[in-house]
């Protein structure tokens, strides 16, 4: 479990193809403080180290999250997000984000008002239920608030110390994104639709008693 706050920029020093898909090594000052088998959102991804050192860390993408997520479209020295794990005593200062990317969006517009800046980009039809007008979102595991909402896009605003620490300072127009809708809103929707086709807990049914 994330909260979408990025602690560092990592640059991609590795990627090979291995049989179970790919092995993917960045440089980061926080890989010191890493232990194998522990879980890091890279880009907003949950993946598990394999190797640590004092400079850098490995660890591997299954074919799936290859295909689902922009880690397949990754190249050498580019930078990504990262994030560790949080404490169960730390404060959520974003909103609780899973490192499960629930698909892909492009970035279709960028523009800056004073300090700040905006970023219009395209969802999945499928995940349109899931997104709402000041709701959360996770763009490459960034915590962020929908700002505006269509049918198939979203506008987020973006702080000038987020614009500067994360990889969103480099992004250009047409950069392919991964996008984690609100646990909360996935959880109620999937509810509804339990309630309504399924029955659910005494959902219409007869109470035996």
């Amino acid at each position: 479990m994330f909260n979408g706050l990025i602690e560092a920029l990592g640059e991609v020093t590795e990627l090979t193809a291995i049989p179970a898909g790919l092995r993917l090594g960045v440089r980061t000052a926080v890989a010191r403080e890493l232990v194998l088998g522990e879980s890091i959102a890279v880009n907003g991804v949950c993946l598990t180290v394999i190797r640590a050192d004092e400079a850098s860390f490995s660890a591997e993408v299954s074919p799936e999250t290859r295909r689902v997520t922009n880690l397949g479209a990754l190249r050498l020295r580019d930078a990504v997000n990262l994030e560790r794990s949080m404490r169960a005593d730390a404060r959520v200062g974003g909103h609780f984000v899973q490192g499960h990317v629930d698909g892909t969006g492009l970035i279709e517009a960028i523009r800056h008002e004073a300090e700040f800046h905006w970023i219009s980009a395209s969802f999945p039809a499928a995940l349109s239920p899931y997104l709402v007008r000041k709701g959360s979102i996770a763009v490459d595991g960034i915590s962020l608030t929908v700002a505006g909402l269509r049918d198939t896009g979203f506008d987020v605003q973006i702080v000038p110390y987020t614009w500067d620490h994360t990889t969103l300072g480099r992004a250009a127009v047409g950069a392919v994104v991964n996008l984690e809708c609100d646990i909360i809103g996935k959880h109620v929707v999937r509810a509804l639709e339990v309630g309504e086709f399924g029955g659910g807990a005494d959902g219409g049914g007869e109470r035996h008693g």
